[in-house]
C-alpha cells in the first residue's frame, strides 16, 4: 500500500512517515504543492496525506488538481480548525481531514478508514482510547485491561469509526454510511446497534461512560463526558 505524505514541516513529515512505514505502508514524501503533484503523477499512490499550508501551491489547490482527473483518496492535515476551512476541504473532494496537533496512531486509523470507504483493503491498526483497547482486525475489544468482548462485524465497524474520531461527535449520517453503506441502515438500526455495543463495552449500559449520545447530532467515544 503506497501513501504520499505532503508536508513542509520536515520533523512532522518524518514522524508521520515512520509511523506509516511501521504499519506496513510504502511512503513517498513531498514538501511543497508542486512537488506533490509531480510525485502523485509519477508514483500513483493509493492515498494522499496532504497538508493545507504548503509553499508554491497550497493543499486545497493540490486537492482540486488531483480531483480534476482522479479519485485518489485524500486526507487533509490542517491547523485550521474553523468550520469554513473544513467544509471547503470536503467540498473540493477531500475524503477526511485531521486538525493538528494529532497523534500518529490517530492518523493511521483515519488513513485506514478512508481506504476502507474507498473500497481498498486497509492495513489494520490497533486503537486505544482511555480504558478501551480495540483490534479491528480481530474484532476484539478489551476494557480496563480485563474485560474482553468479541464483536459482530457491524459492532466492529461502529466502534472503529467512533474510536478513530475519539473525543469528537460523529454524525448519525456518517455513522450509517460507514457501517452499512449509503443504501443501508437507518437511524433506528443505528440506535439498536449502539445499544448492543454499549452492552459489550459499558460497565453500566444504561448509564454509559464511554459511548455518549449527543442529542440531535450523533455519538462519540470519550474518556469522560466532554465531547467537542
Amino acid at each position: 500500500m503506497k501513501v504520499l505524505v505532503v508536508d513542509d514541516d520536515r520533523v512532522l513529515a518524518d514522524v508521520v512517515a515512520f509511523t506509516l512505514r511501521r504499519e506496513g505502508f510504502e511512503v513517498i514524501l513531498a514538501d511543497d504543492g508542486v512537488k506533490a503533484l509531480r510525485r502523485w503523477q509519477e508514483e500513483r499512490p493509493d492515498i494522499v496525506v496532504l497538508d493545507v499550508n504548503l509553499p508554491r501551491m497550497d493543499g486545497f489547490t493540490v486537492c482540486q488538481r488531483i480531483r480534476a482527473t482522479e479519485d485518489t483518496p485524500i486526507v487533509l492535515l490542517t491547523v485550521r480548525g474553523e468550520e469554513d476551512d473544513i467544509v471547503q476541504g470536503l467540498e473540493i473532494g477531500a475524503d477526511d481531514y485531521i486538525v493538528k496537533p494529532f497523534s500518529p496512531r490517530q492518523l493511521v486509523a483515519r488513513v485506514n478508514a478512508v481506504l476502507r470507504r474507498a473500497g481498498t483493503k486497509p492495513i489494520s491498526a490497533h486503537l486505544e482510547v482511555g480504558d478501551i483497547s480495540f483490534d479491528p482486525s480481530q474484532r476484539k475489544v478489551v476494557i480496563q485491561g480485563t474485560h474482553e468482548a468479541a464483536l459482530t462485524p457491524l459492532e466492529n465497524r461502529l466502534l472503529e469509526i467512533l474510536m478513530i474520531h475519539a473525543g469528537q461527535v460523529v454524525t448519525t449520517s456518517m455513522l450509517i454510511d460507514y457501517v452499512w453503506g449509503p443504501a443501508g441502515g437507518d437511524r433506528d438500526m443505528l440506535r439498536q446497534l449502539v445499544k448492543r455495543l454499549r452492552g459489550k463495552v459499558e460497565p453500566e449500559p444504561a448509564d454509559p461512560i464511554y459511548l455518549q449520545t449527543v442529542p440531535g447530532l450523533g455519538y462519540g467515544i470519550t474518556r469522560d463526558r466532554d465531547l467537542t
